[in-house]
């Protein structure tokens, strides 16, 4: 190989550098979040001012302005709508809002403007924060790469100029510029990013690499064999973008039938306004009267119905770890059917560890003198496998002899002297070609008995004989099999697995967690993620996927509902997921699909209790006479009611009987 493909970068990746760089939009880079705050600001300042007894026209102009710079926007929005004859929720909260301040209640209609405008900016920047993650994901490919000519020389030109056909350098520490193939070199490359897998692979010739993963020690040539705009992570952003725009918008329940109650108040205040003056009733008594009419209408206690036991919810869980980005979020939780669960990083802790330590007979080791040796020989290596084996040697108080002569090999191993010795340490494959004997035997068979039992074995020399095997994995979350059990129960069907490793250890994985083996998908791309999910959808399910990655974005934005683990969650993952586990805590999840639940069963107790005291004070007003205090105590009683019976859920004990209602 030639000697400039073996050079080092003037300055190398970070080797944990597995996400995107964060873009983040400033809050008030936004205007929605500008005019919010200036609508709170003096809505904040004129509020203090009318409760101790300042004069109205101290106070009064301070409302008008909140009411002009929360309010412009939305009426605008409603106006624009009007013309599409679509009566908007943002014109019917102007209206309202107005006509609270027409009847002397200034300070109600400037609170539901600074409510629904602060509600507008919060959903605007959810927006812009998850456009900024999927932006930063392109920022994980390279914008420039090294191309060879065709008479041997270097030239760095920008990815979007490479075509197929072209040879590029990939040298170490560096990111991969294109999707393609590796013609020369070996070396292990870190694709968490596309696959999901939780180790390095090791690439030599013939082996597919893709654009933004991250190179090893080794130097590798790669044959170019996708456009940049048809690169596995250019299609990951299209995926999301196109998911996350096409996903059939979800309403609360309340919103559903928005449109037919709000037109329907509109006529039936105007017919109770106009029908007694066409019979001769005068004009003062039949506009009290639909003055009365339209304040008993009025939905506040149907919508108060519907937010207080949602929102509820979200606090509670988001004080058990659990952040549930919206109330239509935690409604869609309460409608799953079906789970879909990533494998490295969610059902397992996505590290590597040391679990098997198995010196060979004959060899003098015990597993602490194994494991040190193995420690000193890879205490300078920079690899996931070496600092497992280093990290296990330290958990255990070993001390660590020094090495001299240090060597890495990439796809094999390390070499170093240690106390006198040459110790290797690396894959059996490639280390085991010495004559066969008693002890390459039993290494070996050791070492496929530990990769039958998905592990990765690690062969340890001492002088090139075997004298001991590590098993290195990754370890399960303790709460993983439970949660497994808990999610079927809620859904009445088991979980499936979706991974980019290997369908060897999924398959074993999904055997300790309690997965059935016709529901393992492994070896997935991110699109084809995406595909297993809308096949579930397509059979009518309601899907939950739950992932961490940026591979398992696209399915988090196509799902019903997407979960991502929040520790080690790729940005693009947060944003893309509908709520995030915060604390890594898999057992929530269940938890707060049944919270969820109970929510959605308070939802239809309110609007039971709603229904009956706006169609009684309504059918009181039309028949009778309703006195206009007794109408608007009874409207703001049931409010009141309503709106306690939604804050049941912020108690603990509503988690609590959440997390025994899951396990049922």
């Amino acid at each position: 190989m030639p000697s400039d493909l073996l050079q080092r970068p003037d300055r190398a990746a970070p080797a944990a550098s597995r996400t995107a760089p964060r873009r983040r939009t400033r809050v008030f880079a936004l205007a929605e979040a500008r005019w919010a705050a200036a609508a709170l600001v003096l809505f904040l300042i004129a509020l203090p001012l009318q409760l101790t007894g300042a004069p109205a026209w101290f106070w009064g102009p301070l409302y008008a302005a909140a009411y002009v710079t929360g309010g412009w926007e939305p009426a605008w929005a409603g106006l624009t709508a009007l013309r599409e004859k679509i009566l908007d929720v943002d014109l019917l909260m102007i209206v309202a809002a107005i006509g609270a301040a027409s009847i002397g209640q200034v300070m109600d209609g400037a609170l539901l403007i600074v409510i629904f405008t602060t509600s507008g900016a919060l959903e605007a920047l959810a927006t812009a924060r998850t456009q900024d993650a999927v932006r930063g994901l392109l920022d994980l490919a390279p914008t420039t790469a090294t191309r060879l000519a065709d008479e041997g020389g270097e030239s760095t030109v920008s990815t979007e100029d490479l075509v197929v056909g072209d040879t590029i350098v990939i040298r170490p520490g560096e990111r991969v510029g294109a999707d393609g193939r590796v013609l020369t070199g070996a070396s292990e490359v870190d694709q968490a990013t596309i696959t999901g897998e939780p180790l390095p692979v090791a690439k030599e010739a013939g082996d597919e690499v893709f654009a933004g993963t991250l190179n090893g020690t080794g130097a590798l040539r790669v044959k170019v064999e996708r456009d940049a705009s048809d690169s596995v992570i250019a299609r990951i952003v299209a995926m999301v973008e196109e998911a996350s725009e096409t996903k059939a918008p979800t309403q609360l329940f309340i919103e559903k039938v928005e449109q037919r109650y709000s037109l329907g108040m509109v006529f039936a205040t105007l017919a109770v306004f106009l029908v007694p003056l066409a019979f001769g009733a005068d004009l003062t008594g039949s506009l009290l009267r639909a003055m009365t009419f339209m304040i008993v209408a009025s939905p506040c206690a149907v919508v108060l119905a519907t937010m207080p036991p949602l929102l509820s919810a979200i606090a509670n869980a988001g004080r058990h770890g659990v952040l549930v980005k919206s109330a239509v979020v935690m409604e869609r939780l309460g409608q799953v059917d079906a789970v879909a669960l990533d494998k490295t990083g969610t059902l397992t802790e996505g590290t590597p560890r040391v679990t098997d330590i198995c010196p060979l007979d004959g060899s003098g080791l015990d597993e602490g003198s194994l494991l040190a040796l193995a420690a000193a020989a890879e205490h300078p290596s920079e690899h996931p496998l070496a600092r497992a084996v280093v990290d296990a040697a330290r958990t255990r108080g070993l001390a660590l002899a020094g090495t001299r002569d240090f060597t890495s090999t990439p796809g094999i191993g390390v070499t170093a002297t240690v106390d006198g010795f040459t110790v290797a340490v690396g894959a059996p494959a490639r280390l085991l070609d010495s004559p066969e004997n008693a002890l390459t035997a039993c290494a070996a068979k050791v070492a496929a008995d530990l990769e039958d039992g998905g592990r990765t074995a690690v062969l340890v020399l001492r002088d090139r004989v075997p004298v001991g095997v590590l098993g290195i994995a990754d370890r399960l979350r303790p709460d993983a099999a439970a949660t497994v059990a808990a999610l079927t129960t809620l859904t009445c069907s088991t979980p499936m697995l979706v991974t980019g490793d290997n369908p060897g250890a999924a398959a074993r994985l999904a055997a300790e967690v309690g997965i059935s083996r016709d529901g393992v998908h492994a070896g997935l791309l991110p699109q084809d993620k995406v595909e297993a999910v809308r096949r579930l959808e397509a059979r009518g399910r309601k899907v939950l996927v739950l992932g961490d990655g940026v591979n398992d974005a696209p399915a988090l934005a196509a799902a019903h509902t997407g979960i991502a683990m929040g520790r080690a969650g790729s940005d693009l993952a947060l944003e893309t997921a509908d709520a995030v586990i915060v604390r890594d805590e898999l057992a929530t999840v269940p938890t707060v699909i049944a919270l969820s639940r109970a929510a959605r069963r308070l939802v239809v107790q309110n609007l039971v209790i709603a229904g009956v005291f706006i169609s009684g004070l309504a059918i009181w007003d039309l028949v009778g006479h309703l006195p206009l205090p007794l109408g608007v105590l009874g409207h703001e009683g049931s409010t009141v009611i309503v709106g306690l019976n939604g804050l049941r859920l912020l108690r603990d004990a509503a988690w609590t009987r959440a997390a025994k209602d899951d396990m049922r």
